[in-house]
């Protein structure tokens, strides 16, 4: 039986942290509904201390959302918890996050401070939060860069003091896939009280890794996910939701599954990036305008023949239109035909022979043939064959 991986959402808190997709808090709370409706175990809803705006999108989020844990996101001081705590009053399922940054950057450079004062801090936080919450989610900020030996202490000391999930970020996107997982792996096999809580990953993509990264966490023993919608974030942005998911599906022998209702991704992708004012890239994994696209004559002719040559997915699976067969000068006969054959247009050997002559001398002068062009390319082409 497989085994359940949460899905933590952070569109609404990592994700808006992005220069120019503020988010009002009507969009806020219209968007935590669609992640609701798709299914994802938590929702970050913001940071209530950061401002009253924030403070009332966390506010009304806990209100309606009612299926889904609402976690509000604090820094390890008093009056963040206490703020948190505030705005989640309402919450049928609410969880603080607090934490604070454990590698020797943060510590010496970052907090002026020591390896000691950090858990001392860590744990006054934790047990603040706890008494005003239910449920706790302690984070250690750049664990990436954290000792695995200390990161292994603060880990161990969190637990003790009331938190059941751990965030093990990787803050700045260092890590390589193998050293995530080996990092959760060493969690997993040298804190003794492990298995009162869960390990969360949460990758930052810096370096292109961040869902290669979360993966490595998951397959390692992390059992939450901490991502974004369309992997929206600071920088390079975040692990991406929709990745994660469909890589879990594909790949059934890692034996995780999620609550994602997946074909509600390619919706929710849509109204993120409208929402957000965040265009996503045209060749975007998932949800992305050509992620279904063929414009090569090679691969175009082994999808028409069978999905499954070029496409490990089903369109349908994410909630996207079918696979679309473009027509550029990389095109070829197949591609050409099918299409005739989608405008009700049946060419005949000689006809699709010149048909493809005329095709090729303007696809070299656009970049992309579209469906009137093509039906007066053919209709003239087979207007001559009847002279």
């Amino acid at each position: 039986m497989k085994e359940h991986v949460q899905i933590f959402d952070t569109t609404l808190r990592d994700g808006e942290q992005v220069p120019g997709c503020k988010l009002g808090t009507a969009q806020k709370v219209e968007i935590a509904r669609e992640l609701e409706l798709l299914g994802v175990d938590v929702i970050e809803a913001g940071f209530p201390i950061s401002s009253p705006g924030d403070f009332e999108a966390v506010d009304l989020i806990a209100s309606t959302v009612k299926d889904t844990t609402v976690c509000a996101l604090s820094r390890a001081v008093e009056k963040d918890i206490e703020s948190a705590a505030k705005a989640l009053k309402n919450a049928t399922n609410g969880r603080i996050h607090t934490g604070i940054g454990t590698s020797d950057y943060h510590i010496l450079q970052k907090l002026n401070s020591s390896r000691r004062e950090v858990i001392e801090r860590g744990i006054k936080a934790v047990k603040k939060a706890r008494n005003l919450c239910a449920e706790v989610e302690f984070y250690a900020e750049d664990a990436g860069r954290t000792d695995n030996a200390f990161l292994a202490q603060v880990v161990e000391q969190m637990i003790n003091a009331g938190a059941t999930i751990i965030n093990i970020p990787d803050t700045t996107g260092y890590c390589l896939p193998h050293q995530y997982g080996e990092k959760i792996a060493y969690l997993m096999n040298n804190v003794p009280n492990m298995d009162k809580a869960i390990l969360s990953t949460h990758c930052h993509n810096d370096l292109g890794l961040a869902t290669a990264n979360s993966i490595a966490g998951v397959q390692a023993g992390a059992r939450q996910v901490e991502c974004t919608v369309n992997g929206v974030g600071e920088r390079a942005g975040n692990t991406s939701l929709e990745e994660v998911v469909m890589i879990l599906r594909q790949h059934e022998h890692i034996q995780l599954q999620t609550n994602i209702k997946t074909e509600q991704l390619t919706q929710i992708s849509r109204i993120v990036e409208s929402e957000m004012n965040m265009p996503v890239q045209r060749n975007k994994a998932i949800v992305g305008e050509n992620a279904f696209s063929h414009s090569s004559g090679i691969h175009q002719d082994g999808v028409i023949k069978s999905r499954e040559t070029y496409e490990i997915i089903d369109p349908k699976e994410v909630g996207a239109d079918d696979s679309k067969i473009i027509l550029t000068a990389r095109s070829g006969r197949a591609a050409l035909k099918y299409r005739a054959k989608l405008l009700q247009i049946d060419l005949n050997t000689d006809q699709l022979n010149d048909a493809y002559q005329h095709f090729l001398k303007l696809a070299d002068k656009v970049k992309q043939i579209n469906d009137f062009q093509l039906k007066e390319l053919l209709n003239n082409v087979v207007l001559c064959h009847a002279r």
